[in-house]
């Protein structure tokens, strides 16, 4: 295998993650709805949660693509 194919394959596996936190994001708002329209009382007191979770997501996400970039032009 040429060195350029190999970089490519791995920059490719490393964007999954990219993938995989926007799945991640969706779950966490859906769940999230899900329990506010059962017991809106307690939405509230969740919703720093909710907000740390996403950005905790999010910045695991600009990881993978960072990584998935540094294999591509480093």
């Amino acid at each position: 295998m040429e060195p350029e194919a190999a970089k490519l394959i791995g920059a490719g596996i490393a964007a999954i993650g990219v993938g995989a936190a926007g799945i991640g994001v969706g779950t966490l708002f859906g769940q999230f709805l899900s329990g506010a329209l059962r017991n809106p009382s307690a939405a509230a007191g969740q919703f720093t949660n909710l907000i740390f979770g996403f950005a905790v997501t999010e910045a695991l996400g600009i990881f993978a693509l960072l990584i998935a970039l540094l294999i591509l032009f480093g």
